[in-house]
C-alpha cells in the first residue's frame, strides 16, 4: 500500500466512524438516564477530538508530500 492509498483508507474510515457516531447522539435522550447520557456525551466528545487529531495529522502529512512535488 502506498502512502496516498493509506491516507485515503484512513480518511474513509474516519468518515465512517464520524457518521456512525452521529447516530448515537440523538438516541441518548431516549435512554432516560441523565448520568449515562452525560457520560456518553463526554465520551463522544473525547472520541471526536481524537478522530479530528488523526484527520489533521494525515492532512499535514499529505500536504508535506504535495509540497515535495514542487
Amino acid at each position: 500500500m502506498t502512502r496516498p492509498e493509506a491516507i485515503q483508507q484512513i480518511r474513509d474510515a474516519a468518515k465512517t466512524i464520524a457518521l456512525q457516531m452521529m447516530k448515537i447522539h440523538p438516541a441518548l435522550p431516549h435512554l432516560q438516564e441523565a448520568e449515562t447520557m452525560r457520560e456518553c456525551l463526554k465520551s463522544l466528545h473525547e472520541m471526536t477530538i481524537h478522530l479530528e487529531t488523526v484527520k489533521k495529522k494525515i492532512g499535514k502529512l499529505e500536504r508535506l508530500d504535495d509540497s515535495s512535488l514542487l
